[in-house]
């Protein structure tokens, strides 16, 4: 990490902490006993939230018991599966699509979507090897024909390249030979062993591997943009620290941090003790 980068993280980690503090002050005055938030999260927000969780922790008071999942899919550990299990959690972080889909299935509190972040899918190769040209659609076209196996996601991202952008780029047929479909695991971390040439993934899960070169993020005509947000999951006994953090992660001095991890914050400025949306 640069000197310049480094100090601008140190800054946005103070001011982060700062509105933690603030925001714990408030929580300690309406609530005597610290609590436990259970929260699931799926892997494009995971290094932001690692980040940030402590903060919260620290300043609050509260203890967040974490699980991590892939936002669509039925892999045993996806955040679907686990509330198909019935295992219990007072809010869920996920891709939009992900989300949206648990509302409907009546998991979540109906209108408690909270956006925290938006995310765009990235290229990456294993460290030294070359970088391919996906600059435009037709170059990406090309490398997606040239390579000898390609590794996509099983959760939103992958989704929408198999079902949406390799059928119309004509190379569907080519990918169910030379394309994997990762479940349980960070497509990085595939390239990284040298399993797969080429990977695709959300830019935030692609980035903090140093056995990759990041080449890139899709063309702008066929790249996925998603939101990443957070519901309240029904008949949580810890809704107003659920909504606590959630302020904490849309807040304005956050945002330096979740843009560090390769993801774009979207949420507006809340003052604590407001709705943030």
């Amino acid at each position: 990490m640069n000197p310049v980068l480094n100090a601008s993280v140190r800054w946005s980690r103070r001011a982060a902490l700062g509105t933690a503090l603030a925001m714990g002050s408030l929580l300690a005055s309406g609530q005597a006993l610290a609590a436990e938030l259970r929260v699931i999260t799926s892997g494009a927000f995971t290094e932001a939230y690692k980040q940030l969780i402590p903060l919260f922790e620290a300043a609050s008071g509260h203890t967040v018991l974490s699980s991590f999942g892939a936002s669509v899919g039925n892999a045993p550990d996806s955040i679907p599966s686990r509330f198909a299990r019935g295992e219990k959690f007072d809010l869920v972080i996920l891709s939009e699509t992900g989300l949206e889909a648990l509302e409907k299935a009546g998991k979540l509190v109906p209108g408690s979507r909270q956006d925290l972040a938006r995310s765009a899918i990235g290229v990456a190769v294993r460290k030294g090897t070359p970088k391919p040209d996906i600059s435009t659609v037709a170059a990406l076209k090309q490398t997606l024909l040239n390579a000898k196996s390609v590794a996509y996601s099983a959760s939103a991202s992958g989704t929408y390249l198999s079902t949406v952008l390799f059928p119309k780029l004509g190379v569907a047929e080519q990918l169910e030979k030379t394309g994997k479909k990762i479940f349980s695991e960070r497509v990085g971390a595939v390239v990284a062993r040298g399993d797969a040439e080429l990977g695709f993934q959300q830019v935030s899960e692609l980035i903090y591997f140093k056995e990759l070169d990041f080449v890139g993020t899709l063309p702008e005509e066929v790249q996925q943009s998603l939101f990443f947000s957070a519901g309240l999951v029904q008949d949580s006994e810890q809704a107003a620290v659920a909504q606590q953090l959630v302020r904490f992660l849309r807040s304005a001095a956050v945002a330096p941090m979740v843009r560090a991890t390769g993801l774009d914050p979207v949420g507006q400025p809340a003052a604590a003790g407001t709705n943030a949306r």
